[in-house]
């Protein structure tokens, strides 16, 4: 198998990237969300108990406690947070020395912290996701930088780690474990779209922020519309098995099965920085050499082999071509597959029963456990190979020790992990090892492994709900307030806003699925706008100045993409969501205080002496004119400038790769044809940064 030190450098370097965007999409919006004048004050989260500091550290993991002593309260803090949070990813992200585990510990124990105080706002599968792939980017990134090592023969290091690769491995299980329990649970849950294959028919109009692509999507033939529903069980149920493939090219092509994927869905629908996430999982299915580009790899092809390597590259073709028809012929029977070529369409429909399904996911998610024991086994046993050819009993006393302690961290979080996984099917969670359900309940609250699956049901089968608010001076003339991101005005298409989440859109979104008393936080939201305050300040939503009145729901409206006409939207009343209130109510101070929403002292003065508050309000103020996707988009195109001037100013660096691999196993002088030739090549190609490296290399 190839090595994966490309891979896992990608991996690093798209975490980092993820942190930037989660923390600088974070910080736009914690005045609104979480200020002293916020919706859900961050400072109602942290109030001590009176138990000691590392009891209540534990029990409520967040850097947060310690604002008080910075002179900060806890939104300052988490201001804070953020800010430092954003730089040190973006550090990160340029700078290799910075790919350290330190880094990356700061980076989760920073972002667990925000969750801590988060509340709704931060439930999200993506936050739980990001948690959990920052915790594994401790483990995988390396001590000291790889530019340090020297080149060893058959493309490994000198100076790699037999555990290297050990820890990447869970970034593939962690990947498996979300895509594969994301197809399972579309169909477990019933949902009459998903088994019809009707889903995608409703999901471009009721996703929570369509792009103006999903307009678009939405119109496709109905028939295309159901074969893309059974490409997405293919993709997320049949393919993830193929992670764990001996055969690269199968793993390969899983990669880009999954990568098509989480394409189609950023084009589509504002799933912030979700998809990208997902999308840097999948670089551990690639290695070294499928990303670097290798010198002489197509001479060395024509080369003579040995009958056992020819024999056991013809059984790997036909494996894969079995696995690949096997595949095909799976979908076509499930899913009834039947082309009319004179309507040219392709019909299709589920050909299997739930109780089938449930039968088959019975029988199938132990063999998955024990896929994974498989793997994990055979990474182990290799690293152990690897360690027996590490030269000098210090080394290898060095290298045990290390073997050892990322080892038993990685079967740790294995075991840890095996507990959400298993929630896909009950038998199989009541059937786990006790002692994984220990591990897992003792470490829980630090989200070090969770349980994911997306899309369970497709809802607004029967139109798109939106929750619209209104305002009025008087009582009588209402005006609606409109939202930057979520379907408002009729007129505006949807914008783009990945990778920035605005969460108070996306909560709209899921209020609008229910009754307004399972969403308490929107009468915070009503009290607030009353007040006159924004919950954005960089304007997320427009309130009429000094209302005297709202009107947050006079109906919750159906919004749906339309199928002609010069609108984006067309909408119809429904029902009241929301009692019409003004300040005082004593409707809306009923709901206040069931909802624990009331104020029971007046919050404290935010510090405005200290050196460090006053930093953060100037920084504040300087920020605060852009809206939060330019802000996020500025920084993309930053690092972009910066890649690429330092592509510019280092250009040998990147024609010396470590990558390139070293032809035979030992180290010999070369002729002089040899070098002859290569003189030849080096007056024929000059480089202005290699001359002295070559001369280097002859007198060495």
């Amino acid at each position: 198998m190839a090595g994966s030190r490309l891979p896992r450098q990608l991996f690093l370097q798209g975490v980092a990237a993820v942190f930037m965007f989660a923390f600088a999409s974070l910080y736009t919006q914690i005045p609104g969300l979480y200020g002293p004048e916020g919706i859900l004050p961050a400072r109602r989260t942290l109030r001590p108990q009176g138990k000691g500091r590392w009891q209540q550290l534990w029990e409520t993991p967040t850097l947060l406690w310690e604002a008080p002593r910075l002179g900060l309260d806890t939104a300052q803090g988490l201001e804070l947070l953020s800010l430092l949070g954003a730089l040190v990813a973006l550090g990160a992200l340029l700078l290799s020395p910075l790919r350290h585990p330190v880094i990356y510990l700061l980076l989760w124990a920073a972002y667990l912290s925000a969750c801590q105080v988060g509340q709704v706002f931060l439930y999200f599968q993506w936050d739980s996701l990001l948690l959990e792939t920052g915790f594994l980017a401790v483990l995988v990134a390396p001590l000291r930088p790889a530019s340090h090592r020297k080149e060893a023969p058959q493309g490994r290091q000198a100076g790699a780690l037999p555990h290297e690769d050990l820890p990447f491995w869970l970034v593939r299980w962690l990947l498996f474990r979300l895509m594969f329990a994301s197809g399972v649970v579309k169909l477990t849950s019933r949902c009459p779209a998903w088994w019809g294959l009707t889903a995608l028919t409703y999901h471009y109009e009721t996703q929570c922020l369509p792009t103006p692509a999903a307009w678009f999507a939405h119109h496709l033939p109905v028939w295309l519309h159901k074969l893309s529903v059974v490409a997405t069980f293919l993709i997320e149920i049949a393919v993830p098995p193929l992670f764990f493939a001996p055969i690269r090219r199968l793993r390969l092509a899983a990669f880009y099965s999954q990568v098509l994927l989480q394409v189609l869905i950023i084009i589509t629908g504002n799933y912030n920085f979700f998809n990208l996430m997902t999308l840097v999982l999948t670089t551990a299915l690639l290695d070294d050499q499928h990303l670097a580009a290798e010198p002489g790899h197509g001479s060395r092809k024509k080369t003579a082999t040995s009958w056992p390597k020819a024999l056991l590259a013809t059984l790997s073709l036909l494996l894969e071509l079995a696995v690949y028809g096997l595949l095909a012929y799976g979908t076509v029977h499930y899913f009834g597959l039947e082309v009319d070529w004179q309507q040219r369409t392709i019909h299709s429909r589920t050909t299997f029963t739930f109780h089938q399904f449930s039968q088959w996911l019975k029988t199938l998610t132990l063999p998955t456990v024990w896929l994974g024991v498989a793997s994990l086994v055979w990474e182990l046993l290799s690293a152990l190979w690897r360690w027996t050819q590490v030269r000098g009993w210090l080394r290898k006393l060095s290298a045990v020790v290390q073997l050892s302690l990322v080892g038993t961290a990685t079967v740790a979080l294995f075991l840890i992990s095996l507990v959400p996984y298993s929630y896909v099917e009950p038998g199989t969670h009541g059937r786990l090892w006790t002692g994984a359900h220990r591990l897992f309940g003792a470490v829980e609250h630090l989200q070090l492994a969770n349980s994911y699956g997306l899309f369970r049901r497709m809802t607004g089968l029967g139109g798109r709900p939106e929750v619209v608010l209104e305002g009025s001076y008087d009582g009588h003339h209402w005006t609606e307030i409109e939202f930057m991101y979520k379907p408002g005005n009729l007129s505006r298409p949807p914008p783009v806003v990945v990778p920035h989440q605005p969460r108070l859109d996306w909560q709209m979104w899921f209020a609008a699925l229910g009754p307004h008393t399972h969403s308490p936080w929107f009468t915070s939201l009503v009290l607030r706008l009353l007040q006159g305050k924004e919950p954005e300040p960089s304007g997320q939503v427009s309130l009429p100045q000094a209302a005297a009145h709202l009107r947050p729901s006079p109906a919750l409206q159906v919004l749906v993409l339309p199928a002609w006409g010069a609108g984006w939207w067309r909408r119809q009343w429904v029902e009241e969501f929301f009692p019409s209130v003004s300040l005082g109510d004593p409707t809306l101070e009923t709901l206040l205080r069931q909802f624990g929403l009331q104020e029971k002292s007046p919050p404290r003065t935010r510090s405005a002496n200290s050196t460090l508050a006053q930093a953060l309000h100037w920084t504040r103020s300087q920020l605060s004119p852009l809206e939060a996707p330019a802000l996020l988009w500025g920084l993309l195109m930053a690092v972009g400038a910066v890649r690429f001037v330092q592509a510019l100013l280092a250009p040998c660096s990147l024609r010396s790769s470590p990558l390139a691999p070293v032809s035979g196993e030992k180290r010999r002088p070369a002729s002089q044809k040899d070098s002859g030739a290569a003189s030849e090549q080096a007056t024929a190609a000059p480089n202005p940064c290699s001359s002295s490296s070559r001369t280097t290399r002859r007198k060495k």
